[in-house]
């Protein structure tokens, strides 16, 4: 849950350069659950659209 909510801080405050690299690492490593990696993918999606680069 720790590596979530750090994935999740990151993402909110804008550091995605990355990203969704660094979450199919932590996923296929079983570092994140389904559940959190699905969430996370989400909530970085969006956070991409808002900043313009989706």
């Amino acid at each position: 849950m720790e590596l979530y909510n750090t994935c999740a801080r990151l993402i909110e405050r804008g550091k995605t350069n990355g990203m969704q690299r660094k979450l199919d690492i932590f996923f296929a490593n079983d570092r994140l659950t389904e559940e959190e990696y699905e969430k996370l993918c989400t909530q970085l999606e969006e956070k991409l659209k808002e900043q313009g680069n989706a």
